[in-house]
């Protein structure tokens, strides 16, 4: 069974897929940095219980660090490289930049030149739904232009796929870079939406409702996410010929073997709903706070994932009531409300 290196395993959306790619056969081994952006204990809860696993191994330390990050790929010859560790988070940008460049920029030139070094089959790796920045069209398509990032978060992560575009064209190497919408669900992070209001609600706190609720955001549920990476791996880009036509909503780049891929729900849900749908899961009504809109927020995210059904057969389809109560009922049981 193939090898596959996966960075951010103590994270929200690694765990989830190291587990599932463990339950499928594959030897994982993780690499993580346990850095304080959020509670540590949690990210060593997640791969406390990877590690039961005889097929999942780890390394701990920061993607900045090339020569540890080189010598845990040259211990474990991966065949696949799944890159999901980054600085996360929207708003800590505006306080913190400078990790994010540390982080998502240094860090990811790292992970592809291990990838280069040992020739992978496939370097897989995360970006973001906010590099689509100020376009309002919608559903974003991966074909949109997207020049117009509104946080250093977003930029970092448009630069992550400007370089893996220059790594697969010097080195042809296979790289896909799926684009994350709204990402929800169990053992999720303390920063996001759904986790703040959830445990602010069953405390009797406020939760801040930014725009005053008029926001709308395409919510993946977390299983479906990983999921949707998984069959990814097995569909690798191939740089085209000279004379072959590329699909008119093909991201594959026309001189690298390079590709672009939305995961997301394929709808947008209005923040009022969002939070209703939170109430319900709980049985409580939550005390409102209503603010004006963030500096760097997006008003509205949706995506069209038509290329991820088109090359993989899948298209994620959790409902956001059904995901909203597995993340109540594991929050509940975890933290003991």
């Amino acid at each position: 069974m193939k090898k596959v290196l996966i960075t951010g395993t103590a994270g929200f959306i690694g765990f989830h897929l190291a587990k599932l790619l463990v339950a499928e056969g594959f030897r994982v081994h993780g690499y993580d940095g346990m850095t304080d952006y959020y509670d540590v204990d949690l990210k060593r809860r997640r791969h406390q219980m990877l590690l039961q696993s005889p097929g999942f191994s780890a390394t701990e330390d920061l993607l900045e660090n090339y020569e540890r990050l080189s010598q845990a790929a040259d211990a474990f010859q991966p065949d696949v490289i799944v890159h999901l560790a980054a600085q996360a988070g929207v708003r800590y940008s505006l306080e913190q930049p400078r990790s994010y460049i540390d982080s998502n920029v240094v860090g990811t030139f790292n992970v592809m030149e291990v990838a280069r070094q040992h020739a992978v089959e496939h370097l897989l790796m995360a970006s973001t739904s906010s590099v689509y920045g100020a376009n309002e069209d919608m559903p974003f398509a991966e074909t949109d232009k997207a020049d117009t990032q509104l946080t250093i978060y977003a930029a970092t992560k448009k630069a992550n796929e400007a370089m893996g575009h220059s790594y697969a064209h010097l080195w042809n190497l296979p790289t896909t870079m799926f684009r994350f919408f709204t990402v929800y669900g169990p053992w999720g992070r303390p920063d996001l939406a759904l986790y703040k209001f959830v445990d602010a609600i069953l405390d009797d706190r406020p939760i801040d409702i930014y725009n005053n609720g008029e926001m709308y955001r395409d919510f993946t549920y977390v299983d479906d996410l990983v999921r949707g990476i998984r069959l990814l791996m097995d569909a690798v880009p191939v740089r085209p010929g000279s004379s072959e036509e590329i699909e008119e909503d093909d991201s594959l780049s026309h001189v690298a073997p390079f590709r672009i891929v939305n995961i997301g729900n394929a709808d947008k849900v209005m923040l009022l709903d969002f939070v209703e749908a939170i109430e319900e899961a709980l049985g409580k009504k939550a005390i409102r706070n209503y603010m004006p809109m963030q500096k760097g927020d997006l008003h509205a995210t949706w995506a069209d994932t038509g290329l991820l059904q088109r090359l993989t057969g899948y298209r994620p389809q959790t409902d956001v009531r059904n995901g909203i109560a597995r993340f109540v009922e594991w929050f509940r049981d975890y933290h003991g409300k």
